[in-house]
C-alpha cells in the first residue's frame, strides 16, 4: 500500500489528453503523463484494504499494492523490478489495456479507483529512460530449441520467458516486423511502434531469433518446424473476422477493420502497402459497424484521414452510464464508455441492425438499418438509412484462421473453433505442440495474451527439462 491516509488526502487524478484539434493532425501518442510528484500522490492513494481485489482484476497477477508503495516511497527502480517480475511488457498494458485492475480497486466502490494504469506506465517509462531495462541473459544454455509462431504479445512473452530459461528460441512472423496486432492493428496514436521495437531489440540481445516475412502453414510447412524443433508454440492470434452477410456486401467500399487499420500503420512506419487497393476515409461518409475497441480505432483513424462524417453502430442496447456496484464490483462492469477516439468526433447509435447495403456503379453509397428491441427483434416502422461511402466491419473475431498450420497439424479444436489446450499444460492435441493467447482462448485483451504466453512458456520449459523455475 502507499500512505495510510492517502486516499483521504489526495483526489484521483489521471493523465490528460492533448486537445482534439492538435492530436487529429498526427498519429503520435497524445497522452500527457503526470508529473513525478503527482504520480507519487496517486500511488499514495493505495489503501490498506486487507484483500487487494486489484489482484482479482489483473490477469498477469501484478503486485499492484507493492509497487504503488515503492513509487510512493520514491524507490522507482525497485518498483520496476517488481512490475517486471509479473509482466514482461508493462509499457504495452500501460497504454492499451482497459485496466480491469482499476475496476476491481476497493476505491472504485465510490468511483475513485487508484490510477493503477497511469502509475504502471510511469514506472516502465522511467525505467527505460533511466536505463534500468537491459537484456537478461540466461545463466546456462539448455541445448533445447523452441519455435514460436506469431509475434503478438502472447508470442513475445512466451519467447522472452523461454530464452531467459536458456533455450534457443525462434519466432516466426508472417508480416515484415514483429508485434502482431499491436503493430498492425493498434494505431500509433494509442501506442507508437518504437515501444515494440525496443522490446524486440532487448529480446534479440537476449538470444531470440526473429524470422519475419515467413507465413507458417502457407510458405513454410508447419510439419518442418515440428520436426526441426524440440517444441512448437502456436501464438498466431484469432484473426478470422466476423462478417456481415447481408444484401449488397459485395459492393466496393465495404472492408473489414483489419484491412483498413494495418494500411495506416504501414503508412506511418513507411512500410510498403504491397499489392493491395488503398483504403482511405478522406472526404467520405464512414460507417463503423461494431462498438468495441477495434471500432474505436477505426473512428480515430478515419478522423485523422479527414472523413466527412463518422457514424458508429452497435446492435446491442446502449448500456447504463453508471453500473450498479452492489451487483458488479469487483468484476468488470458493463457500462457506457467513451474512448478518446469517440471524443474526437463520432455519431454513436445503439440497438441498430444492418439490413442491406445499396450503391451506385458497384460502390457502396448507403446502409439500410432498422432498430431492434431488447430481444434483438426488429421494430416495425423504425427503418432508416445512412450515407456510407466507406463501411468498416469491426464486429470482432470468431477465432483463429484454421486453414494452414492448424488444419495441417490436424489439431483438436474447442467448440468455438480455437485450438484445444487447457490453461495448465497449454498442450495441443499433437505431441510437442503448445498453444496460447487468442489462438487458444479466442479474441481477448493484451494483458490476457501476456499471461498466457508466460504460462505457456512455463509448460514448455517443464516439458523440455522435466522441471521449471519459470513463474505462472
Amino acid at each position: 500500500m502507499g500512505k495510510i491516509t492517502g486516499f483521504l488526502e489526495f483526489e484521483r487524478r489521471e493523465r490528460k489528453y492533448a486537445p482534439v484539434g492538435d492530436r487529429l493532425k498526427h498519429y503520435r501518442e497524445f497522452v500527457i503523463p503526470l508529473a513525478e510528484e503527482a504520480t507519487r500522490q496517486q500511488a499514495a492513494r493505495c489503501m490498506d484494504c486487507g484483500i487487494p481485489y486489484c489482484h482479482n482484476g489483473c490477469p498477469v497477477n501484478n503486485q499492484i499494492p507493492d509497487w504503488n508503495d515503492l513509487v510512493y516511497r520514491n524507490d522507482w527502480e525497485e518498483a520496476s523490478r517488481n512490475l517486471h517480475s509479473t509482466n514482461n511488457f508493462p509499457e504495452f498494458t500501460g497504454r492499451i489495456c482497459p485496466a480491469p485492475c482499476e475496476a476491481s480497486c476497493t476505491l472504485n466502490i465510490v468511483d475513485t479507483p487508484v490510477a493503477i494504469k497511469t502509475i504502471e506506465c510511469a514506472i516502465v517509462d522511467r525505467a527505460w529512460a533511466e536505463g534500468w531495462i537491459v537484456p537478461q541473459l540466461p545463466a546456462r544454455l539448455t541445448g533445447k530449441s523452441v519455435a514460436i509462431i506469431g509475434s503478438g504479445p502472447a508470442g513475445l512473452a512466451c519467447a522472452q520467458q523461454l530464452v531467459r530459461a536458456g533455450h534457443d528460441v525462434h519466432v516466426y512472423e508472417k508480416n515484415a516486423f514483429p508485434g502482431g496486432l499491436m503493430r498492425y492493428g493498434i494505431p500509433d496514436f494509442k501506442m507508437e511502434k518504437s515501444q515494440i521495437e525496443r522490446r524486440v531489440a532487448q529480446m534479440q540481445a537476449e538470444g531470440v531469433t526473429f524470422h519475419c516475412n515467413v507465413h507458417v502453414g502457407v510458405e513454410l510447412p508447419i510439419a518442418e518446424l515440428v520436426e526441426k524443433y524440440d517444441a512448437v508454440a502456436l501464438a498466431g492470434g484469432a484473426e478470422k473476422a466476423r462478417d456481415l452477410p447481408i444484401p449488397g456486401r459485395e459492393l466496393d467500399g465495404i472492408h473489414f477493420a483489419m484491412q483498413f487499420l494495418p494500411q495506416q500503420n504501414r503508412r506511418v512506419s513507411d512500410e510498403p502497402l504491397g499489392n493491395v487497393l488503398p483504403i482511405m476515409a478522406t472526404g467520405k461518409h464512414v460507417v463503423v459497424i461494431g462498438g468495441g475497441d477495434t471500432g474505436s480505432d477505426c473512428i480515430g483513424t478515419s478522423n485523422r484521414q479527414g472523413a466527412l462524417s463518422v457514424t458508429q453502430l452497435e446492435i446491442m442496447p446502449e448500456p447504463p452510464v453508471k453500473e450498479d456496484k452492489a451487483l458488479t464490483w469487483p468484476d468488470w462492469p458493463l457500462k457506457l464508455r467513451t474512448s478518446s477516439s469517440q471524443e474526437e468526433g463520432v455519431a454513436r447509435d445503439f440497438a441498430v441492425m444492418s439490413q442491406k447495403f445499396s450503391g451506385e456503379d458497384g460502390k457502396v453509397k448507403a446502409l439500410h438499418c432498422i432498430r431492434v428491441d431488447s430481444r434483438m427483434q426488429p421494430v416495425a416502422g423504425s427503418e432508416f438509412e445512412l450515407k456510407a461511402d466507406l463501411v468498416l466491419l469491426a464486429m470482432g473475431f470468431v477465432g483463429p484462421v484454421q486453414d494452414g498450420m492448424i488444419k495441417d497439424l490436424g489439431l483438436e479444436l474447442d467448440r468455438r473453433g480455437n485450438v484445444n489446450a487447457d490453461t495448465k499444460s497449454y498442450k495441443a492435441s499433437q505431441d510437442k505442440v503448445f498453444a496460447c493467447g487468442d489462438m487458444r482462448r479466442g479474441q481477448s485483451l493484451v494483458v490476457w495474451a501476456i499471461r498466457e504466453g508466460r504460462q505457456c512458456a512455463r509448460s514448455v520449459d517443464e516439458h523440455l527439462m522435466g522441471t521449471t523455475n519459470l513463474p505462472r
